[in-house]
């Protein structure tokens, strides 16, 4: 029998299991920096959607995939920190993969760090934790109140955008895409250009329209990184509805398509932070102005522009479970499936 001890969180609504590979027990995965370790789970030759087949990545399939998770189902590997100045890494995945950046996830990961002791925290107040991803350092501050996490303030790398209206053909209609950075690669739409709303009955068209214009997208010169091929090509796509403004600053819906046509159930961390950068470039998003960002699903992230591309989104996250999950290896099922 093989044993992975996971304890699960959802960030406004998206799921994220939690692995600590540091504990024993599991495959180590090879790597000097965070950077390398993702690569090295990659594979050479790969992408962050054609994993190779490794020991880790055996586990990763086992917690996506049913009967033990499920599609929509999202992770991360904690790994040792590139050095001292951070108090965890982390390796994300989902069900066709890794990717070098989530934001839903760095919040859930600073609520676990907190809620476990692993990072000290005050009753009243505010904690730091900073993530090595492979995207670069980020931080988590989790704010507390009364003992309880409150919520979590998630700090990404620089966000900065690529190109503008774009023109890409899809089944649904010509749409103009922007393309933005922010520790991966987003492209925006606006789904009234494909006829859309961002509603959950569109699901399967904003689906659809999502994985046509990342395919359109694959060899686009603005979708590669200065970084290199690990943070290069479209890892989601934004397909954003404008909403009346608040007195805060622009209110928008969006539901992010990515990987091979997930769904985010929340409004996407990262993705917001892609949004920003654009928003501000549009000077749509002024000094001390928010971003108000829901997802299909209702849930809410707040987000704001600092200073040098650098982007703040706000939300909350909460532990739904703690698990141990069981490889039989008579199951002849094994790592189990996807539907």
């Amino acid at each position: 029998m093989t044993t992975v001890r996971t304890t699960d969180y959802h960030t406004a609504g998206e799921p994220f299991r939690i692995v600590d590979t540091t504990t024993g027990g599991l495959p180590p995965v090879p790597g000097d920096t965070v950077a390398e370790r993702c690569a090295t789970a990659i594979g050479p030759g790969g992408s962050g959607t054609m994993p190779r087949r490794s020991a880790l990545d055996d586990v990763r399939r086992l917690l996506v995939q049913e009967p033990r998770g499920h599609a929509g189902m999202y992770g991360g590997f904690v790994v040792p920190p590139d050095d001292d100045g951070a108090h965890l890494g982390v390796l994300f995945w989902h069900k066709d993969g890794y990717s070098t950046a989530c934001g839903h996830g760095t919040m859930a990961l600073g609520a676990w760090a907190v809620d476990t002791g692993r990072v000290p925290a005050p009753d009243d107040g505010d904690a730091q934790v900073r993530i090595d991803v492979p995207s670069g350092r980020v931080t988590a501050t989790v704010h507390r109140s009364g003992g309880r996490t409150t919520g979590v303030t998630f700090r990404n790398v620089p966000a900065r955008v690529a190109a503008r209206k774009v023109p890409v053909a899809t089944t649904l209609g010509l749409a103009e895409v922007d393309i933005a950075h922010a520790g991966a690669c987003y492209a925006s739409v606006a789904a009234r250009d494909l006829g859309l709303q961002v509603t959950p009955a569109a699901l399967p068209e904003l689906v659809r329209a999502g994985r046509e214009v990342r395919a359109a997208l694959a060899t686009h010169p603005a979708t590669w990184h200065p970084g290199g091929p690990l943070l290069s090509g479209v890892y989601g796509v934004v397909l954003y509805e404008e909403l009346p403004d608040t007195p805060f600053g622009p209110h928008q819906r969006n539901v992010t398509v990515f990987a091979d046509g997930q769904t985010d159930r929340s409004p996407c961390g990262s993705g917001t932070s892609a949004r920003l950068a654009l928003l501000a470039e549009d000077g749509r998003l002024g000094a001390g102005e928010d971003l108000l960002h829901e997802s299909v699903t209702g849930t809410v992230f707040t987000g704001r522009m600092l200073a040098d591309g650098v982007t703040e989104v706000t939300g909350t996250a909460y532990r739904t479970g703690e698990h141990a999950f069981i490889a039989d290896p008579h199951d002849a099922l094994g790592t189990g499936f996807l539907l």
